[in-house]
Formats: C-alpha cells, sequence, structure tokens
C-alpha cells in the first residue's frame, strides 16, 4: 500500500483532533506529520515539511487559507478544503467547482475527498482565484464559474453564457462566442446555484441569462427569442414568472 503524508490546519483544537484520530483509525496508509491552528503556524511548518495531502480550514483565526497559499506559493501538496456549514462559502466552493469536507463530515465525506486526492485532482489557480474572490467578499454575486468537463476545467465570465440547455444529467451551456461546453451535472444544480444572478428557469430543460432575452412571443404557448436568434419554449407555469420578469425591467 502507497503512504501518503499529510498536514491538518484548523484552528479549532477539538475540530483538528478530531480529524487527525478519524484519519488514523480509517486512513492508516496517511502518515500525519504536522499540525497548525493558524495561519502563521501553518505557514511556517509547510515550509520545513512538504507533505502530498494538505487538510486545509478556509477560516482561521488570524486569516483564511488564501494567505497561507500566498506565503507558500510554490506548494505541491494536494488541497482538501474544510469548511464549516456557511452558506456564503458553500456557494463560493460551488461557483468555483472546487470539492470541500463540509462540518461535520461523514466518514463516507472524507473518504471520498481522500480518494480524489490520491487521484491528484487539484484545482487549477484559476478555480481558486474564483473561490477567494468569493470567500472574501461574501455579499458581492460572483461574475464568474467554473465549469467541469470531461477533459477540462473552464472558467468563464457568468455575462458571456446565453443559456443552458438540459440533457438528462447533463448540460449544456451556450456562451456569446458559439462555444459550447457540456457538464455532469444537471440543470437544477446551475439553476439554485445562478437564480441570484439574474439566471431564470423557464422551462424543465431550459435555463436562460435573461440580459440576452430579445422578445417573448406569447403564441404557440409562449416562447423567447435570445439575442443569439434562439428559440426557447416557456412551460405553463413559467409563464407569468416570464412576464414579471419582463415588467421588472431587470433585463
Amino acid at each position: 500500500m502507497k503512504k501518503f503524508t499529510s498536514i491538518i490546519v484548523d484552528d479549532i483544537p477539538e475540530a483538528l483532533n478530531m480529524l487527525y484520530n478519524d484519519i488514523k483509525k480509517n486512513h492508516t496508509e496517511i502518515e500525519i506529520i504536522g499540525k497548525a491552528t493558524s495561519v502563521i503556524e501553518a505557514a511556517k511548518l509547510l515550509q520545513k515539511k512538504h507533505p502530498d495531502i494538505l487538510f486545509l480550514d478556509i477560516m482561521l483565526g488570524d486569516g483564511t487559507a488564501f494567505d497561507i497559499l500566498e506565503i507558500v506559493p510554490n506548494l505541491q501538496s494536494k488541497i482538501i478544503f474544510v469548511t464549516a456549514s456557511d452558506e456564503y462559502a458553500i456557494k463560493a466552493f460551488k461557483f468555483a467547482a472546487i470539492d470541500y469536507i463540509l462540518k461535520p463530515y461523514s466518514n463516507e465525506d472524507l473518504a471520498n475527498s481522500i480518494k480524489k486526492a490520491k487521484e491528484h485532482i487539484q484545482p487549477n489557480k484559476e478555480q481558486l482565484s474564483v473561490l477567494q474572490e468569493s470567500i472574501r467578499n461574501p455579499n458581492r454575486i460572483s461574475q464568474k464559474i467554473s465549469l467541469h468537463t470531461s477533459e477540462k476545467i473552464i472558467v468563464v465570465q457568468l455575462s458571456e453564457i446565453i443559456r443552458c440547455k438540459s440533457d438528462n444529467n447533463y448540460t449544456t451551456f451556450h456562451l456569446d462566442n458559439g462555444q459550447k461546453i457540456l457538464v455532469s451535472k444537471t440543470l437544477k444544480y446551475y439553476a439554485d446555484m445562478l437564480k441570484e444572478n439574474e439566471f431564470l428557469r423557464v422551462h424543465q430543460s431550459h435555463l436562460i441569462n435573461t440580459k440576452y432575452i430579445k422578445e417573448f412571443i406569447k403564441s404557440d404557448g409562449g416562447y423567447l427569442i435570445l439575442k443569439d436568434k434562439s428559440n426557447i419554449p416557456v412551460s405553463v407555469r413559467k409563464r407569468n414568472e416570464v412576464i414579471e420578469a419582463l415588467n421588472n425591467s431587470i433585463l
């Protein structure tokens, strides 16, 4: 069995010790070579030791996880982020498409995150930038989103997205430059995430950026014409919501 080294960073001693004990008990292939409870302590430790996996709490008493990453910019460890139940933090992770462990975590949550770390699945700098911006400015609506395809991760501006179309458990993003991006998450996932960003689910299969609406045709059941000339059906139960959005001039 291949061995991995790790360091745990958490400013709450009880939480740090719980994670330490869970790893020691259930993941014997991981050797914990250090623990830290602050940005300064973690930075000093990481400048001396180079773990394969870093368990990193987002919010620390003297700063954030990103302060550590700035102090140790050449960190090569695979990062498993840990966060408390904070709606802003969870939303930030979703926009950045970065996996995380939510406290209180289950044994399955921990095992899945460790498995991904072993498989060298690591967020890139653009994803971390999206996450950092969202975490540091929780009241600001995010303007970027990370999209996982089968081949790569693409960070796009929300203003570039015209519409999203459902394909069973997949979603296709249509961008204003004609690019199409297929991701393996449901349309509902993105509808819930983007509802505060002027995106509107007008049909079971369609989520649209309201800024791209050109016309609403009331005949033939009702459909939208977008600025890319696409015709998008509007379901009966969404008809009033679309009319209300138009009347409120949110476009």
